[in-house]
């Protein structure tokens, strides 16, 4: 344990430059059981040591520590937390918990045997926590780390500390919300870099080589994510591949299961798991109509999950049509229902119809606005695409 403690200490004591991220504002650190979750590189990692940094600093009742550490391959995690837990920790933050094999068993019955011991983990976005769980459901507080709005992503590039809006604010009184953002910056100098390289960190340390990494990180989360944590065979990989490849070219993608499940060579039913596990590794995301999501139903369309990956993944699909659909889908699907629209392309919180384009476009019926690309400040129902990133 003590080499554990000292890579704690070398850890907090960092001061290499990173990126605030406000989703600590919105967990309440009161809970015992709380799971950080996010896509590979979206930052989980350094989120929870900025969390270290910021409230636990010099604090010996704390203590993070990597499960990637062979440490963990002849020790159980119940046994090391009853040790910390005897020696007065409070506070266990255990990075990348699905590399350890019966994880939610043990963090159970840490949760059951050390009730003054507080438990801070992170995961791939496919665990199951909370679903299908039958150890942490009902205990475990989930919370995803997404990547970069665009409002944070102009915050850490000029310095500034724009605020977030509602959704209702941004309806109500774009105008004049627009106008105090306007008045400082040019939000559309930033738009198009953001849209190709500022979803994830990792443009702060390593820009030059943002595409490489992204499919680094892709090809991770569909050998490791997607196949070993749903058990699928890794000779199955290239299908998913082959899969998302297909989706990548022809996004916004309106599936034809028939002709996917022969291109990729897979049945129908399996076609309809491998989009829902692409959508819950957060590589993709679906569109259906009203009603409840169902997996084995089949999507009105698909998106890529961000506008980055386009570029990484087919920059020959990247158009102006393609990047504002998903970059609206993107910043307004984190926080609110979006569903498909009869009338438009989007119907967000089954009130609000969207129409999403350039700068020439219009709302197109009652209770209908444009989300419109290329302009600073919109007019009446028609308000600035960019502004929808300022909603996280």
């Amino acid at each position: 344990m003590e080499h554990l403690i000292d890579i704690h200490n070398t850890l907090q004591s960092s001061t290499r430059n990173t990126i605030k991220r406000e989703l600590s504002n919105e967990i309440n650190w009161n809970d015992r059981m709380i799971c950080i979750k996010g896509f590979r590189g979206v930052g989980k990692t350094t989120f929870l040591l900025d969390i270290v940094r910021d409230q636990y600093l010099n604090d010996r009742t704390c203590l993070y520590v990597n499960l990637n550490s062979f440490y963990f391959s002849r020790r159980k995690i119940f046994n090391f937390a009853d040790e910390f837990y005897k020696k007065g920790g409070k506070t266990l933050i255990l990075d990348q918990i699905n590399k350890y094999p019966d994880w939610a068993k043990e963090l159970r019955s840490c949760y059951d045997e050390f009730p003054d011991l507080k438990i801070i983990f992170s995961a791939s976005p496919v665990i199951r926590v909370i679903d299908g769980n039958e150890y942490l459901n009902g205990i475990a507080k989930v919370y995803h780390l997404e990547g970069l709005s665009f409002r944070e992503y102009i915050n850490f590039t000029t310095g500034l500390a724009f605020r977030r809006y509602t959704l209702n604010e941004i309806i109500d009184n774009h105008l004049s919300i627009a106008g105090s953002i306007t008045e400082k910056i040019k939000p559309l100098a930033f738009f198009n870099e953001y849209l190709k390289e500022g979803y994830y960190p990792y443009f702060l340390h390593n820009k030059p080589f943002y595409n490489e990494t992204l499919l680094k990180h892709i090809n991770l989360a569909l050998e490791i994510d997607v196949t070993y944590l749903n058990q699928i065979e890794l000779k199955y990989l290239p299908r998913l591949r082959k899969l998302l490849q297909i989706i990548s070219s022809h996004v916004p993608f309106s599936p034809n299961v028939s002709k996917l499940s022969a291109d990729v060579k897979t049945s129908r039913a399996t076609i309809m798991n491998y989009l829902a596990y692409l959508k819950n590794a957060r590589l993709i995301n679906q569109l259906f109509s009203n009603g409840n999501d169902d997996q084995m139903k089949k999507p009105d369309q698909v998106y890529l999950q961000n506008t980055n990956l386009i570029y990484a993944i087919d920059p020959g699909n990247v158009n102006n049509n393609n990047l504002r659909l998903t970059f609206f889908y993107n910043q307004v699907g984190y926080q609110y229902e979006i569903k498909n629209s009869a009338i438009a392309d989007f119907k967000v919180n089954g009130e609000y119809h969207f129409s999403v384009g350039g700068k020439y476009t219009e709302p197109k019926g009652e209770n209908c606005y444009a989300a419109a690309d290329l302009i600073e400040i919109g007019d009446g129902n028609i308000i600035p695409l960019w502004l929808f990133g300022f909603l996280y």
